[in-house]
């Protein structure tokens, strides 16, 4: 007979080798990402089977001013096997612990696809104008562990979150990946379609370099982040939260974070914070300048990256959040197609699920949060 599952308190250290065990997980997931959010509370947890650790989480807990008791939230997590056929048991450990310390709310994020839309399939639902939405076209693979954890999560009372609800935390549910399993830098190339290799040739001829920055070049992608947070309307991050970042990160793993850095005869075209853990590989932060737009910087560091994360070894090159639409007049409809271009796939995950633990603090809580 099987011991029961327990979950406990597991320090930084112990939650890092575990996590070196395992062929990836979310970086968001990772110790030092609690550092880096400095305005949430954070401890590491591990699950155990008898003696044996067979999952682990990075928790971010949000308090209710006055209160005491916290929203308990895992982003792109926890770290268990969503297959395992006690995936019942794991859960219920996760909510009575969490319950146990105080949190009134329990919010996941299980980083598990549901749904695939290859490239083809993409670009024909673009074309249709019937079709606006990724979830009105039919994806090419439908993930039978994804569906399954999102039975079980509804099973358990577990309440989806989409985008458009209360206080959502916003890990995006749609993101665009390229496989990288079994290919070559020829096979990439070969998937990308002809935009992308014509510009790809194109900065090579016009002498575009691509370097690998270091700490002291933030400073660099940060001016140039604030050039396209004013050009695209979004409200940007200040420069030490990426100082913080690039430094915990780099403090965990010399390997973890990277800025890259796309350059000209001295003029700094693009500029990217990228981030690996284990096979997985994120675009996680871009910006590029308007100065000399037709070098095409943008193009010459993603290959840069990509052709990084495959010979590091990763199966997987995360370009991160998309938007659930395929209408060609919606204003995120070049930046869909930028992402398409390399060939990829977009894929639905399992999305963010709540669960309240304490139904009228979770009700105060959500009303506290969409005044903020």
């Amino acid at each position: 007979m099987s011991a029961p599952i327990t979950v406990r308190d597991i320090s930084a250290d112990e939650h890092l080798a575990w996590l070196q065990t395992q062929p990836s997980a979310s970086f968001l997931q990772t110790p030092a990402w609690g550092d880096v959010k400095t305005d949430w509370r954070h401890e590491s947890i591990g699950w155990f089977d008898g003696e044996t650790m067979v999952g682990a989480a990075l928790v971010l807990h949000r308090s209710l001013p006055k209160v005491g008791r916290s929203l308990a939230y895992l982003p792109e997590g926890p770290c268990i096997a969503w297959d395992s056929p006690r995936l019942v048991e794991l859960l219920r450990a996760l909510r009575d612990h969490l319950k146990a310390k105080g949190a009134f709310a329990l919010r996941i994020g299980p980083p598990v696809p549901t749904h695939r839309w290859q490239a083809p399939t993409i670009k024909a639902a673009i074309s249709d104008p019937a079709t606006t939405r990724y979830d009105q076209a039919t994806p090419d693979v439908v993930e039978p562990v994804g569906t399954s954890v999102v039975e079980t999560l509804r099973r358990l009372g577990f309440k989806h979150l989409s985008p458009e609800d209360g206080f959502s935390a916003g890990q995006p549910e749609y993101v665009f990946q390229v496989p990288l399993a079994g290919r070559s830098e020829a096979d990439l190339l070969a998937g990308m379609n002809q935009l992308w290799r014509r510009n790809i040739k194109k900065t090579q001829k016009n002498g575009v370099t691509v370097r690998i920055g270091d700490a002291s070049d933030i400073g660099t992608f940060h001016r140039v982040y604030l050039e396209t947070a004013e050009r695209d309307r979004f409200t940007p991050r200040g420069v030490e939260y990426f100082e913080r970042m690039y430094r915990v990160m780099s403090s965990e793993d010399p390997d973890r974070i990277r800025v890259y850095l796309a350059e000209h005869e001295g003029d700094v075209l693009a500029a990217t914070v990228f981030i690996r853990v284990g096979e997985h590989a994120w675009y996680s932060y871009g910006a590029s300048t308007a100065a000399k737009r037709e070098l095409q910087g943008s193009t010459a560091i993603q290959w840069q990256m990509m052709r990084d994360a495959l010979a590091a070894g990763a199966t997987t090159y995360d370009l991160r959040g998309i938007t659930n639409t395929v209408a060609e007049d919606n204003p995120h409809i070049g930046l869909i197609r930028f992402k398409v271009g390399t060939g990829g796939e977009a894929v639905r995950l399992a999305g963010e699920w709540d669960l309240p633990l304490n139904r009228v603090l979770y009700a105060a809580f959500d009303l506290y949060m969409k005044r903020r």
